[in-house]
């Protein structure tokens, strides 16, 4: 597979690049109680299927997401949690079984996370004439497609994550970068075709694949797809258009200071942030990539006597990001990275370490991007507003219970929080 073009910028990396998948990297509800023999009963009707296949039985409705916290709005005087996001960019499985490691890493450490899957990591390399990219030639990508095994491996994984309480979230499809034809010059059709062309991808992987007697993924892709991650943070404008037109919630393709989240074309803005990097004078995004970038330069195998200092390094401007949020504004912390071993596999070493300090830690939520919007949702507009004009690690001076206390704006109804409906009071159906 070729390898995503990256541009890099002075200090900080702002392209955030993938490789290639394969290169590089309750009850017994079907039980009947015995009720005991008092005569004929009427035989109880067939419960109805929780399962609702979609399409070619890719993907299913299967109901609510499972594990799913409750977002409460903050009471008046009431210091906001902290919140942590882990995010995954080509999310797939392959022969580093990181997809299911950083699965098991998040169980274990009360955390949720989104996976921004690549939609051609769904699509075999004999169908690649299928993808038709923007501006490109029919059946290319620059990240490859995937063969039989590892789309089985991989749709095992996002069926898991989902019914583990993870986003599934898109990362597009062929990941072209730079100039000449890139995703930062793509308009808005193209947006949209690309995105219509990854959901596609998830939603007939069995025709795809010819595996049809595998189990479905238990989502409705079309709704359950609400953000992303743009590659190499480039076409953030004209994606976002897009976006906001198929109904996304929000985008994390910018790059921002620790600071409280606002809306932007619509969508919530939760960019990129820029954190320390020990022992230099400054500072670089929350991810994998250009932390690399800032130590070993354009290669993925830089000096082995100094990889054990770069994972240690990035942990370490990754708590330090965290400490300033937690012991400050309470800003949530934006945290991106790829299923790859770059430089002997040391930055998975310090992601799973941060995952492990930090999410465990009191009045801290390791969420998925869905979540963190689902909490600003409900929260008063006013009470956000305020906590945006904290600046980076700086918390209230007259303390959180004064900076808070005034009473805020009633919630609409049916936003959590908000006063009970009163009988007879009912909402009427909107068409």
């Amino acid at each position: 597979m070729k390898a995503a073009t990256r541009r890099l910028a002075a200090g900080v990396a702002v392209a955030a690049c993938t490789v290639g998948l394969v290169s590089c990297s309750g009850g017994e509800s079907g039980q009947q109680k015995n009720e005991g023999a008092h005569g004929p009963k009427k035989a109880a009707p067939a419960p109805k299927s929780a399962v609702r296949l979609i399409g070619d039985g890719s993907t299913a409705y299967t109901g609510a997401q499972p594990k799913q916290p409750k977002p409460e709005r903050l009471k008046p005087g009431q210091k906001p949690p902290q919140f942590v996001v882990f995010s995954w960019d080509g999310a797939g499985e392959d022969s580093q079984k990181l997809f299911s490691h950083f699965r098991e890493v998040g169980k274990a450490n009360n955390a949720t996370m989104t996976y921004f899957l690549s939609g051609v990591y769904m699509l075999p390399e004999g169908k690649r004439g299928q993808y038709s990219p923007p501006q490109h030639e029919q059946g290319s990508s620059d990240i490859g497609f995937n063969d039989a095994q590892g789309i089985k491996d991989t749709v095992e994984q996002l069926r898991g994550a989902w019914l583990d309480g993870n986003e599934i979230g898109t990362h597009f499809n062929g990941h072209f970068c730079g100039k000449g034809r890139g995703v930062g010059e793509w308009s808005v059709a193209d947006w949209k075709s690309e995105i219509n062309q990854a959901k596609s991808f998830v939603k007939q992987w069995k025709t795809n694949t010819g595996d049809k007697k595998a189990s479905p993924l238990p989502f409705d892709y079309d709704k359950e797809l609400v953000g992303a991650r743009t590659p190499c943070l480039e076409g953030q404008q004209n994606f976002m258009k897009a976006a906001r037109e198929l109904g996304f919630r929000y985008d994390t393709s910018g790059v921002n200071n620790q600071l409280w989240p606002k809306k932007k074309e619509g969508l919530w803005d939760l960019s990129m942030q820029l954190v320390p990097v020990p022992g230099r004078a400054f500072e670089t995004l929350t991810m994998d990539y250009n932390f690399m970038v800032n130590q070993s330069g354009g290669t993925t195998k830089g000096d082995p006597a100094k990889h054990e200092y770069w994972g240690d390094q990035m942990r370490d401007g990754l708590l330090q990001g965290f400490e300033r949020a937690y012991n400050g504004n309470r800003a949530p912390l934006v945290i991106g990275n790829h299923f790859e071993s770059w430089n002997g596999g040391t930055y998975m070493r310090a992601i799973e370490e941060t995952i492990e300090r930090v999410c465990t830690k009191k009045e801290v939520r390791c969420v998925s991007f869905r979540q963190l919007a689902d909490w600003l949702d409900a929260q008063d507009p006013k009470v956000l507003e305020k906590m945006r004009k904290l600046g980076v690690g700086k918390a209230p001076k007259e303390g959180w219970p004064a900076y808070l206390s005034g009473k805020p704006a009633p919630a609409p109804k049916g936003v959590p929080g908000a006063p009970a409906v009163k009988p007879g009071e009912g909402h009427k159906e909107q068409h």
